[in-house]
Protein backbone atom coordinates (compact mmCIF):
# COMPACT_ATOMS: atom_id res chain seq x y z
CA UNK A 1 0.00 0.00 0.00
CA UNK A 2 1.21 3.48 -0.83
CA UNK A 3 0.39 6.63 1.10
CA UNK A 4 0.97 9.76 -0.97
CA UNK A 5 1.64 12.86 1.12
CA UNK A 6 1.51 16.30 -0.48
CA UNK A 7 4.66 18.18 0.59
CA UNK A 8 4.22 20.98 3.13
CA UNK A 9 3.59 24.61 2.25
CA UNK A 10 6.63 26.17 0.58
CA UNK A 11 8.28 29.46 1.57
CA UNK A 12 8.64 31.45 -1.64
CA UNK A 13 9.46 34.76 0.08
CA UNK A 14 12.84 34.86 -1.66
CA UNK A 15 11.34 34.05 -5.07
CA UNK A 16 12.99 36.14 -7.77
CA UNK A 17 16.10 36.71 -5.64
CA UNK A 18 19.38 34.86 -5.31
CA UNK A 19 19.09 31.54 -7.09
CA UNK A 20 15.33 31.36 -6.52
CA UNK A 21 14.54 32.19 -10.14
CA UNK A 22 13.32 29.89 -12.87
CA UNK A 23 13.95 26.29 -11.88
CA UNK A 24 15.72 27.66 -8.80
CA UNK A 25 12.31 28.11 -7.20
CA UNK A 26 12.41 24.34 -6.67
CA UNK A 27 15.15 24.97 -4.09
CA UNK A 28 12.81 26.95 -1.82
CA UNK A 29 12.33 25.37 1.65
CA UNK A 30 9.14 24.71 3.58
CA UNK A 31 7.52 27.55 5.47
CA UNK A 32 6.98 27.22 9.22
CA UNK A 33 3.37 26.33 8.42
CA UNK A 34 4.61 23.65 6.01
CA UNK A 35 6.85 22.15 8.68
CA UNK A 36 3.85 21.99 11.02
CA UNK A 37 1.69 20.36 8.32
CA UNK A 38 4.19 17.54 7.88
CA UNK A 39 4.72 17.07 11.63
CA UNK A 40 0.95 16.73 11.95
CA UNK A 41 0.86 14.20 9.08
CA UNK A 42 3.56 12.16 10.87
CA UNK A 43 1.08 11.54 13.70
CA UNK A 44 -1.57 10.13 11.35
CA UNK A 45 -2.28 6.47 12.13
CA UNK A 46 -2.08 5.56 8.43
CA UNK A 47 1.63 6.40 8.33
CA UNK A 48 2.51 4.41 11.44
CA UNK A 49 4.48 1.23 10.84
CA UNK A 50 5.41 2.30 7.31
CA UNK A 51 8.50 0.64 5.86
CA UNK A 52 10.00 3.30 3.60
CA UNK A 53 9.69 6.89 2.36
CA UNK A 54 10.04 7.72 -1.34
CA UNK A 55 10.23 11.32 -2.43
CA UNK A 56 10.74 13.76 -5.26
CA UNK A 57 14.13 15.42 -5.46
CA UNK A 58 12.69 18.94 -5.03
CA UNK A 59 13.64 20.67 -1.77
CA UNK A 60 10.05 20.96 -0.49
CA UNK A 61 9.57 17.21 -0.91
CA UNK A 62 12.98 16.24 0.51
CA UNK A 63 12.47 18.47 3.55
CA UNK A 64 8.99 16.97 4.06
CA UNK A 65 10.49 13.48 3.79
CA UNK A 66 13.25 14.38 6.26
CA UNK A 67 10.69 15.48 8.83
CA UNK A 68 8.71 12.25 8.40
CA UNK A 69 11.93 10.23 8.49
CA UNK A 70 12.90 11.79 11.82
CA UNK A 71 9.43 11.37 13.30
CA UNK A 72 8.87 7.81 12.04
CA UNK A 73 12.44 6.47 11.94
CA UNK A 74 12.33 5.53 8.26
CA UNK A 75 14.81 5.44 5.39
CA UNK A 76 14.32 7.92 2.53
CA UNK A 77 14.88 7.11 -1.13
CA UNK A 78 14.91 9.87 -3.71
CA UNK A 79 13.12 8.95 -6.94
CA UNK A 80 13.59 11.62 -9.59
CA UNK A 81 10.51 10.51 -11.57
CA UNK A 82 8.32 11.67 -8.68
CA UNK A 83 9.07 15.27 -9.69
CA UNK A 84 6.58 18.09 -10.12
CA UNK A 85 4.40 18.48 -13.21
CA UNK A 86 6.30 19.84 -16.22
CA UNK A 87 5.00 22.99 -17.88
CA UNK A 88 7.10 22.39 -21.01
CA UNK A 89 7.85 18.85 -22.19
CA UNK A 90 11.07 20.06 -23.81
CA UNK A 91 12.29 20.88 -20.28
CA UNK A 92 12.60 24.54 -21.15
CA UNK A 93 11.99 26.97 -18.30
CA UNK A 94 8.74 28.89 -18.70
CA UNK A 95 8.22 32.30 -17.13
CA UNK A 96 5.57 32.54 -14.41
CA UNK A 97 2.88 33.92 -16.72
CA UNK A 98 3.33 31.13 -19.30
CA UNK A 99 3.47 28.47 -16.57
CA UNK A 100 0.26 29.80 -14.99
CA UNK A 101 -1.50 29.72 -18.38
CA UNK A 102 -0.34 26.12 -18.89
CA UNK A 103 -1.64 25.19 -15.43
CA UNK A 104 -5.03 26.81 -16.14
CA UNK A 105 -5.22 24.92 -19.43
CA UNK A 106 -4.29 21.64 -17.71
CA UNK A 107 -7.03 22.12 -15.09
CA UNK A 108 -9.63 23.26 -17.63
CA UNK A 109 -8.95 20.17 -19.77
CA UNK A 110 -8.66 17.77 -16.81
CA UNK A 111 -5.07 16.90 -17.69
CA UNK A 112 -5.83 15.96 -21.30
CA UNK A 113 -4.22 17.89 -24.15
CA UNK A 114 -6.96 19.69 -26.12
CA UNK A 115 -4.77 19.65 -29.25
CA UNK A 116 -1.31 18.66 -30.40
CA UNK A 117 0.12 22.15 -29.78
CA UNK A 118 0.31 21.78 -25.99
CA UNK A 119 3.75 21.55 -24.42
CA UNK A 120 2.69 20.77 -20.83
CA UNK A 121 2.86 17.29 -19.37
CA UNK A 122 -0.53 15.61 -19.51
CA UNK A 123 -1.95 13.36 -16.78
CA UNK A 124 -1.32 10.17 -18.77
CA UNK A 125 2.37 11.06 -19.11
CA UNK A 126 2.61 11.76 -15.38
CA UNK A 127 1.16 8.31 -14.67
CA UNK A 128 3.56 6.69 -17.16
CA UNK A 129 6.55 8.09 -15.27
CA UNK A 130 5.26 7.57 -11.70
CA UNK A 131 3.64 4.11 -11.84
CA UNK A 132 6.91 2.31 -12.76
CA UNK A 133 8.52 3.90 -9.68
CA UNK A 134 5.73 2.53 -7.50
CA UNK A 135 5.99 -0.87 -9.20
CA UNK A 136 9.64 -1.13 -8.07
CA UNK A 137 8.38 -1.02 -4.46
CA UNK A 138 5.25 -3.15 -4.91
CA UNK A 139 6.62 -5.82 -2.54
CA UNK A 140 7.14 -3.33 0.30
CA UNK A 141 4.06 -3.54 2.57
CA UNK A 142 3.67 0.17 3.40
CA UNK A 143 5.37 3.00 1.52
CA UNK A 144 5.02 6.75 2.06
CA UNK A 145 5.42 8.77 -1.14
CA UNK A 146 6.16 12.49 -0.70
CA UNK A 147 5.29 14.43 -3.81
CA UNK A 148 3.43 17.18 -5.55
CA UNK A 149 -0.28 17.82 -5.88
CA UNK A 150 -0.66 17.45 -9.63
CA UNK A 151 1.38 14.24 -9.63
CA UNK A 152 -0.69 12.80 -6.78
CA UNK A 153 -3.93 13.78 -8.53
CA UNK A 154 -2.85 12.29 -11.88
CA UNK A 155 -1.91 8.97 -10.27
CA UNK A 156 -4.67 8.56 -7.68
CA UNK A 157 -7.57 10.44 -9.25
CA UNK A 158 -8.08 12.35 -5.99
CA UNK A 159 -8.45 16.11 -6.65
CA UNK A 160 -5.33 18.17 -5.91
CA UNK A 161 -4.56 17.44 -2.25
CA UNK A 162 -3.77 20.13 0.32
CA UNK A 163 -0.29 20.49 1.78
CA UNK A 164 0.32 17.66 4.24
CA UNK A 165 -2.75 15.74 3.06
CA UNK A 166 -2.48 11.93 2.89
CA UNK A 167 -3.93 9.99 -0.05
CA UNK A 168 -3.95 6.15 0.12
CA UNK A 169 -3.28 4.27 -3.10
CA UNK A 170 -2.63 0.70 -4.17
CA UNK A 171 -1.40 -0.42 -7.56
CA UNK A 172 -4.62 -2.41 -7.96
CA UNK A 173 -6.46 0.93 -7.88
CA UNK A 174 -4.58 1.94 -11.04
CA UNK A 175 -7.07 0.11 -13.25
CA UNK A 176 -9.98 1.95 -11.62
CA UNK A 177 -8.32 5.32 -12.24
CA UNK A 178 -7.53 4.54 -15.87
CA UNK A 179 -11.13 3.41 -16.50
CA UNK A 180 -12.40 6.80 -15.29
CA UNK A 181 -10.30 8.62 -17.84
CA UNK A 182 -11.19 9.13 -21.47
CA UNK A 183 -9.40 6.96 -23.97
CA UNK A 184 -7.93 10.16 -25.45
CA UNK A 185 -6.04 10.68 -22.20
CA UNK A 186 -3.74 7.68 -22.62
CA UNK A 187 -2.97 8.05 -26.35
Amino acid sequence: MFYFVQHGETDYTERGTKIYQGHGTNLAPLSETGIGQIKKAAKDIRLQEANLILCSSYTRAVQSAAILSKELGLEIRIETDLHEWITNDLYIYEDDHTAEKAYEEYVKNKGVHPDSGCRWEDAATIRRRVLPVLQKYADVPKVIVIGHGMMIEAVTGVPHPNCGEIVPFSLGMKENIVQKLTSKDDK
